[in-house]
């Protein structure tokens, strides 16, 4: 790879690590942010991502597409049912994928591309969750769109230094895998979240 490309491609990581950083934190925040956080200059930015929204559709495209492996290695584990579910929560929040792609939902004119990988998603999230359910193992009052704001909290711990917020994350991810396994201590309280609620977030304003 020559010299401009290879530049091209560190600066296109910098840029999509530190939007990933910024637009979690705040999706609302300025390009410009991304810019001073990856390190370099607005205008290398604006030569690989337009506008925003540009950066926000890659953004979202990129945190499906990693939720999607997550689901499909979980839908491959041949392990204790519980084990392979608790693994793929697990990668999931490390990577902040869905975390990453629900936050900024709503907030760009999503493509086709983007609702074909989010209807994906959903499909094999749902599969993975009746899988775990079916052997026992995830409590029966749970459905997956709780589930997904479950990691979605999760996801949003953060304090500084390079790996507290990691650290805090997989702990409170715990404590919620102890609630989310079956039998579960006591019934929930109110009416679960549903796909509906979760979709409509993906209608851009």
């Amino acid at each position: 790879m020559g010299g401009r490309r290879a530049e091209a491609a560190r600066n296109d990581g910098l840029i999509l690590d530190a939007a990933r950083d910024v637009f979690l934190d705040n999706p609302s925040a300025p390009i410009a942010d991304v810019a001073k956080e990856a390190g370099v200059g607005i205008s290398a930015l604006y030569r690989r991502y337009p506008s925003k929204e540009h950066l926000l559709r890659e953004l979202a495209r990129d945190g499906l597409s990693r939720f999607i492996e997550d689901l499909r290695a979980a839908l491959a584990d041949d392990r204790h049912a519980w084990v392979a579910y608790a693994d793929c929560l697990r990668r999931v929040v490390d990577g902040q994928s869905q975390a990453l792609a629900q936050r900024v939902a709503g907030t760009f004119t999503p493509t086709e591309s983007l609702a074909r990988l989010a209807g994906e998603a959903s499909e094999l999230a749902i599969e993975l969750h009746r899988r775990t359910q079916a052997a026992g193992a995830l409590r029966e009052d749970v459905n997956p769109a709780d589930v997904v704001l479950i990691l979605e909290m999760v996801s949003l711990v953060d304090l500084p230094g390079p790996e507290r917020g990691r650290d805090l994350r997989q702990r409170y991810l715990a404590l919620a895998l102890q609630a989310l396994r079956a039998p579960g201590s006591e019934p929930l309280p109110g009416p679960p979240a549903d796909e509906t609620d979760l979709t409509a977030r993906w209608r851009a304003p």
